[in-house]
């Protein structure tokens, strides 16, 4: 039995058919979950010192699968603090990730990320859009330290690549990764891929945000391979 089949108590959750050997994909919109709290089966952590991370479930008229999202609502401006929402029962090396955001305020940041191959807040990978700088970027955090990679084919040290992130609408962001590679696309349309081997292990999965970005969350699509 997979993780996957433990979710069906816990939020609301689509399952979408998948090929032979690849385990289904769920979709996990937080629609069956009260409002006000994190949903069960989830953990909120933080990457740096600074406020406390307020993740929730809320109502919201635009979510792309009403009528609830979970939303990041904490405002501190304290640069360089990454609020974490993680998934506890996935544990996997490959898949798939994607997730519907909505970037709501934030003047030093208005950035949404996909987090893999968690192990605890100081090591983990990640991909974030952020609607301030137009940009998209893969990092790993290790040790505490975040640090960008650079997309194939570009000069190490590269930093992303710029892309228009509207703010106040809906975007899909997705990351796939097997073993040291990974591939970024952004409202259907593949950015860039990026190698690194830094953790070839199985790790956890869920959702960032940073400084005093409000993000919400909907559709958090999961897929191990």
């Amino acid at each position: 039995m997979s993780w996957s089949t433990t979710w069906y108590v816990m939020a609301a959750v689509v399952v979408v058919c998948a090929a032979p050997n690849r385990s289904p994909a769920e979709v996990i919109n937080f629609d069956t979950t009260p409002a006000g709290a994190l949903p069960p089966g989830w953990t909120s952590a933080m990457t740096h010192a600074g406020g406390t991370p307020k993740w929730e479930v809320l109502a919201d008229s635009t979510a792309p699968s009403k009528p609830n999202v979970l939303a990041q609502l904490s405002n501190d401006p304290t640069d360089g603090r990454f609020p974490l929402a993680i998934l506890e029962k996935a544990n996997f090396k490959d898949g798939e990730l994607s997730v519907r955001t909505r970037a709501i305020s934030g003047k030093v940041d208005q950035g949404a990320g996909l987090v893999w191959r968690y192990r605890d807040p100081d090591n983990y990978y990640l991909v974030r859009a952020n609607a301030l700088e137009d940009n998209v970027v893969l990092y790993k955090v290790e040790r505490g330290r975040r640090s960008s990679i650079a997309p194939n084919g570009t000069a190490r040290g590269t930093y992303g690549v710029k892309h228009r992130v509207p703010s106040q609408v809906w975007n899909t962001l997705r990351v796939t990764f097997q073993g040291p590679r990974f591939a970024v696309y952004f409202n259907g349309q593949k950015l860039f891929e990026v190698e690194d081997a830094t953790f070839p292990q199985p790790g956890k999965v869920g959702l960032w945000t940073k400084a005093d970005s409000v993000i919400h969350f909907d559709d958090f699509e999961v897929t191990e391979k």
